[in-house]
């Protein structure tokens, strides 16, 4: 592509649609789940039909997931509905959290207690034995996010993910700190919107879960 062209294709916006994958039983334990592949259950297969309904009339030209098979599976009925592959990509997989990985939070906070402080607080620069930095996490989402971004220029995908990414995309987007607290949501089956152009990501809309209002009443829900 010429210079030229590339410049008028960074003036076209790309829309995100960001999603978080659906309730894992581990949600529901408050179990570390970071790169280990786990499982929708039973809520989370019925939020990812929720989230297929919801997102029915929307143009979408493409659907990129983590691997993990919780976002794979999330995007599995929207893809399968829209007649669309669902394209697998690595880089939008949950930070690894080394060897936290599996237990519940509880268990991280008796039995690694300084690293577990360090996590709660959002230190940049902590990774747990085995696991990434935030730091490193960050750029790693960021990075994959202008790359999935300039290759849809112009066009709408869905990004198919988890609570971490999300939360990378959101301070991106809102220019927040990497040790700020959080104060925004992330929850399971939301749908976020973004735009990405040549200023960067722009936030448009954030934790749209109306679409899980009508919520089976035999289904329990987890923490997210």
């Amino acid at each position: 592509m010429r210079e030229r062209d590339v410049a008028v294709a960074l003036n076209e916006p790309t829309r995100i649609i960001a999603i978080r994958h659906g309730q894992t039983a581990w949600n529901a334990e408050m179990r570390m789940q970071g790169q280990l592949d786990t499982a929708l259950d039973a809520l989370g297969r019925w939020q990812a039909e929720q989230l297929a309904d919801a997102l029915h009339d929307e143009p979408i030209d493409a659907i990129v997931s983590s691997d993990l098979a919780r976002a794979m599976h999330t995007a599995a009925p929207l893809a399968r509905r829209r007649a669309l592959a669902v394209r697998a990509d690595p880089s939008l997989r949950e930070r690894s959290f080394g060897v936290f990985q599996g237990f519940t939070y509880a268990h991280i906070a008796r039995h690694w207690p300084e690293g577990a402080a360090r996590w709660r607080v959002r230190d940049p620069q902590f990774a747990a034995e085995g696991g990434e930095t935030l730091v490193d996490f960050y750029q790693r989402v960021i990075d994959a996010a202008q790359r999935l971004a300039l290759e849809f220029t112009g066009r709408s995908v869905v990004w198919v993910t988890h609570g971490g990414v999300l939360d990378c995309l959101h301070r991106a987007a809102m220019r927040v700190a990497l040790d700020a607290s959080r104060t925004w949501t992330l929850d399971n089956a939301s749908i976020n919107r973004l735009l990405h152009s040549d200023q960067g990501l722009m936030l448009v809309g954030w934790g749209d879960v109306r679409h899980l209002d009508a919520r089976a009443p035999s289904l329990q829900t987890g923490e997210s």
